[in-house]
């Protein structure tokens, strides 16, 4: 019964899970005013109580000269009949008026502006959606947490550090999530800020109770020893600590006994840590899948490099683009993915951007059983969608896009505009509709995608590539540029080789938006071949 209860004392206390998102950059740079108008109003509060005290010490100053000459002849002070009546005014009015300045709650304005301002401000989700972000680009693009902490990240303009309390505060967020992989990274992180000297409200003893824990979850039973004894050279009081000590001791007395049965070896054997590292999800393609956001994937052989083309590509001859043709760019052979460079204009993008804003949402995908829209942790992304009604400039991209990939548009969906900030992703996924999903475009009635449009709408400082991680190849963002490739055969099988992901933002923000055409439509355009597979 002793054990359960130190298994009991063991546990950590528990703060609220909220299960994280993260927002794009627009709406984090609205933010960014509102944090700057709430300076302004602090900066005028403080103006304000700057001149009331400023106020009262005049009149302190002023009564403290009338007090010093008034007390060294009281009797001569007030004989005077003017110091006699100056002396009952101030008693009776100028105190209190006085009181009132002091009492007088300058506060106000600044509060009311908080008050209004507080219901744009991010909750606790946000912020466990920020730190999940962190840890995401960390196991992505391989980095320390020192490197994270100092703020030495490629491409970054506005360098910024963590401090012992943040690094701390991130650990915390891992171990409310049960990911006790960074909640050891993250309290090393903190310990060592503070054993450099770093000023902090965070302790040594704090960050030790939830770093021996994060250890000892993950199998390391001589490393959580260690770091138990240390807190109690700390604090030697520390309950839990006292209790896991014992409790750990327990562990490995047992572990050893077992060790010496099993082996016949009598001498002292020490335990073996088991690291769990990164927890394993669904992605059957992770490593590779980081490995290409890193750019780490796999060099096309000189052979097929040869293969691949610029041209200049006027739409089969289109009356528009046969003066002006546009330029073409072989990105993969197979499956065939072409850029198009210069295929949409910096003011083009603005627009496009100005009519996305005010209705970027959480990105949905659809559910493959029930075919209902659905958040996943695995998008996260702001998105919207227009309609080519709606403006002149989004029909005449649609229009390009007809003219230029032959295939009809007005059976495709609208154009749907994305925002990724910093850690925003899509891991891999179809585009198309598998066999085992034939409800997933049901209520379109135009059957399944068959092709993908992809504008990029800005350049990245580091990261947000989007890679195909069955074939290896790695699309680099490029503001103006456009990539297409097609989601089905001919035969209007899907083609397996499309599976893409967004890689992470790892500095900077990342626009895109995307135009999927669907099959309704193309049976001219893209005749049906004999061949599965062509």
């Amino acid at each position: 019964m002793i054990w359960v209860v130190l298994m009991m004392a063991i546990l950590l206390p528990q703060s609220l899970a909220h299960p994280g998102f993260f927002t794009s950059i627009g709406q984090m740079t609205d933010l960014i005013h509102n944090e700057k108008d709430l300076v302004t109003s602090l900066k005028d509060y403080i103006k304000a109580e700057e001149d009331k005290l400023e106020q009262i010490k005049k009149w302190a100053e002023k009564l403290d000269r009338l007090t010093s000459t008034a007390t060294k002849d009281p009797e001569g002070f007030v004989g005077h009949p003017v110091n006699a009546f100056k002396l009952m005014k101030r008693l009776n009015t100028e105190w209190s008026e006085l009181e009132n300045l002091i009492l007088k709650d300058m506060s106000d304005g600044f509060i009311s502006n908080l008050t209004i301002q507080r219901q744009y401000f991010p909750n606790d989700e946000d912020q466990v959606g920020a730190a999940k972000a962190l840890f995401r680009l960390q196991d992505t693009y391989n980095l320390d947490t020192n490197t994270i902490s100092k703020g030495n990240l490629p491409g970054v303009q506005h360098k910024s550090f963590l401090s012992a309390e943040d690094c701390f505060e991130l650990g915390k967020v891992a171990y409310t999530e049960a990911d006790y992989y960074h909640t050891e990274l993250w309290m090393e992180q903190a310990l060592t800020q503070l054993e450099e000297g770093e000023l902090s409200t965070v302790d040594k003893v704090s960050v030790l109770d939830y770093l021996s824990y994060a250890v000892y979850q993950q199998g390391d039973l001589d490393k959580a020893l260690l770091l138990t004894k240390r807190l109690l050279e700390l604090d030697p009081e520390h309950q839990r600590a006292n209790g896991n000590l014992v409790y750990f001791e327990y562990i490995m007395s047992k572990e050893k006994d077992a060790n010496k049965s099993a082996s016949g070896d009598q001498s002292d054997q020490k335990t073996t840590p088991k690291k769990k590292g990164i927890a394993v999800d669904y992605l059957p393609e992770r490593q590779k899948y980081e490995m290409l956001c890193r750019g780490e994937g796999i060099k096309m052989t000189p052979r097929r490099q040869k293969r691949l083309f610029c041209r200049y590509h006027d739409g089969n001859r289109n009356p528009k683009f046969i003066l002006a043709p546009v330029k073409q760019e072989d990105e993969w052979d197979k499956p065939r993915i072409i850029r198009f460079h210069d295929i949409i204009s910096d003011a083009e993008i603005e627009i496009v951007k100005d009519l996305a804003k005010p209705r970027l949402r959480r990105a949905t995908i659809s559910n493959p059983v029930t075919g209902a829209l659905e958040t996943v942790h695995y998008r996260i992304s702001k998105s919207a969608w227009l309609s080519g009604y709606e403006d002149p400039v989004v029909s005449r991209i649609n229009m390009r896009i007809q003219d230029l990939t032959g295939l009809d548009v007005s059976t495709a969906e609208e154009l749907q505009v994305a925002n990724y900030g910093v850690g925003g992703q899509y891991e891999p996924h179809f585009d198309f509709a598998r066999k085992d999903e034939p409800d997933a475009f049901r209520e379109l009635g135009t059957g399944n995608r068959i092709a993908t449009w992809l504008f990029y709408m800005s350049d990245v400082s580091a990261g947000g590539a989007t890679v195909f991680p069955e074939v290896g190849a790695s699309v680099w963002p490029k503001k103006g540029t456009a990539v297409f490739w097609y989601n089905l055969f001919a035969s209007g099988e899907g083609d397996y080789s499309t599976r893409h992901a967004a890689c992470p933002v790892l500095v900077g923000n990342k626009w895109v938006s995307n135009k999927w055409l669907h099959e309704r439509g193309q049976e001219f355009r893209r005749p049906c071949t004999l061949s599965e597979l062509e």
